[in-house]
């Protein structure tokens, strides 16, 4: 039978600029592997207009590190000889890595250009607020490091349909160009009335020659990495149709095991099932509204209803198309989408995407291993451990729930006979210490579980029925399971 899946996002927004990142991939991907992680998900890899960029920011999709431009030949994570010799040591330990791909927009243009634009309203970016004007624009890319290795594709105004300053008069703004009938894209979010646009110089995927070189260079960067899987950055800003074509023919030519999942940033569950629709389920989705609601309960304390959590999320309704996450780079303090989920409520919400039986679960490399900057915050190891633990060996099998308490959840995960001693009952409080009457099974009478989390030290013997009370913890969280030991035969001695 095959274990469990868990994926780690393997980076936080403040990891050192210091050229090294890959090579700590490397040196980590056996822990990984031990922990039971078989996919990483890893920074954008490509040259960004400055080293130290976290990689959106992304100038040249070709430099992998491996061109001196930008000031190095490095980015911040390293080289391209250092990247893939940590893909090679994470396949070598049978962890697929996804490569997180940026298509929305290119940061760091080699040259300015004179064209013609109108400003449009930030607040409703279908409102024009000039007439059309001429500006100096960053938009000319030649990669003069490079040159026409890998592609000989340059990029000039006419391959984008907006971008954000005006070298002539040194101003800020949104400024759709005006080029033939160039237009933002309508298949995108709506919010701010048309949200194709998002920062530095937007490219448009109405121009064919635009969808073509970056068809080719997916199947580039696939073919040079031997990844396993993409991430998709910021699509509610990209043009469906697009994407669709991309999945299908680039992942399409991976094969079925080749693994694609978006980052469409909306918490309405809904909307993102329209989304899914659009792209004929073809990706998956991070699941935002369960993260949303992860970081309400963490906020709210003992006044959130904790069978609410559980109800109409993407993994919900598409278990099948959901990633599920605590937190990200985007939601760590100080970061853009800020919705960090506090210590109190951290390590439940982790065993809600880990030992559930629906989604994919995605580890944050800021949880795991701590995150850096002005501000830092210290690793959660300790208590993520244990679940990636249950998770491995204990979370098969049917799962039954009892959301009957607004204070105190439980489910049950019944095990299976191709995994020996698997099966866990887990309980959660956000208020007083409680516990829940659940059902393991009968086959499970008389044997003795223990807390997985080492919070409690009860030894909790399942009754002839197959029914225990397994207790919890105020505001804490108790894995139930039957330990690798006898316990039982522990105490004759």
């Amino acid at each position: 039978m095959k274990r469990n899946q868990t994926m780690m996002q393997f980076f936080e927004w403040h990891v050192d600029n210091d050229g090294e990142h890959w090579n700590r991939l490397k040196e980590r991907a056996q822990e990984l592997s031990e922990r039971g992680i078989t996919a990483v998900w890893i920074p954008p890899a490509a040259k960004c207009q400055a080293e130290g960029d976290t990689g959106y920011g992304v100038y040249d999709l070709y430099d992998l590190g491996e061109f001196d431009q930008k000031g190095s030949v490095r980015t911040k994570y390293g080289t391209k000889d250092q990247l893939l010799e940590a893909i090679q040591a994470c396949r070598d330990q049978g962890i697929a890595v996804y490569a997180d791909l940026v298509m929305n927009h290119k940061a760091g243009a080699d040259e300015t250009e004179a064209f013609e634009v109108v400003e449009v309203n930030g607040e409703n970016r279908t409102e024009e607020i000039s007439e059309p004007f001429t500006i100096e624009g960053w938009t000319r890319f030649t990669f003069p490091g490079r040159g026409d290795a890998h592609s000989s594709f340059k990029w000039s105004y006419e391959h984008f349909n907006g971008t954000d300053y005006d070298a002539a008069s040194e101003r800020s703004g949104i400024f759709r160009i005006l080029h033939g009938d160039k237009q933002w894209n309508d298949n995108v979010d709506d919010d701010f009335g048309n949200y194709d646009y998002l920062m530095f110089a937007n490219i448009d995927y109405h121009h064919p020659d635009v969808r073509a070189e970056m068809i080719r260079w997916g199947h580039w960067i696939a073919d040079t990495l031997q990844c396993g899987g993409f991430r998709l950055d910021a699509i509610k800003h990209i043009d469906y149709s697009f994407i669709r074509d991309f999945v299908d023919k680039v992942g399409g030519a991976r094969g079925e095991d080749f693994f694609i999942v978006g980052e469409y940033w909306n918490s309405d569950a809904d909307q993102c099932r329209a989304f899914l629709e659009q792209l004929d389920y073809s990706l998956c989705l991070f699941d935002v509204s369960l993260h949303c609601k992860l970081h309400e309960a963490s906020v709210a304390g003992p006044d959130y209803d904790l069978p609410s959590i559980f109800c109409d999320n993407l993994v919900d309704t598409h278990p099948m198309h959901a990633v599920t996450f605590v937190d990200n780079h985007d939601t760590q303090p100080g970061e853009a989408l800020e919705s960090w989920v506090g210590d109190g409520f951290k390590q439940s919400a982790y065993a809600i995407i880990l030992l559930r039986e629906s989604g994919y679960p995605c580890v944050f490399y800021g949880d795991y291993y701590g995150i850096k900057g002005d501000e830092p915050i210290p690793d959660k190891k300790q208590a993520i451990d244990p679940l990636l633990y249950a998770r491995y060996h204990k979370a098969y099998g049917e799962q039954e729930d009892y959301l009957d308490h607004p204070s105190t959840v439980g489910w049950v995960r019944r095990g299976v006979d191709e995994i020996v001693r698997s099966g866990c009952a887990v309980v959660i409080s956000n208020d007083e210490e409680g516990f829940k009457r659940m059902c393991v099974g009968e086959h499970r009478a008389g044997e003795t579980w223990l807390d997985l989390t080492n919070t409690r030290s009860d030894r909790i013997v399942i009754g002839e029925d197959g029914w225990a009370d397994f207790p919890v913890d105020g505001c804490s969280l108790s894995v139930w399971a039957l330990p690798e030991f006898d316990v039982s035969k522990q105490e004759g001695e």
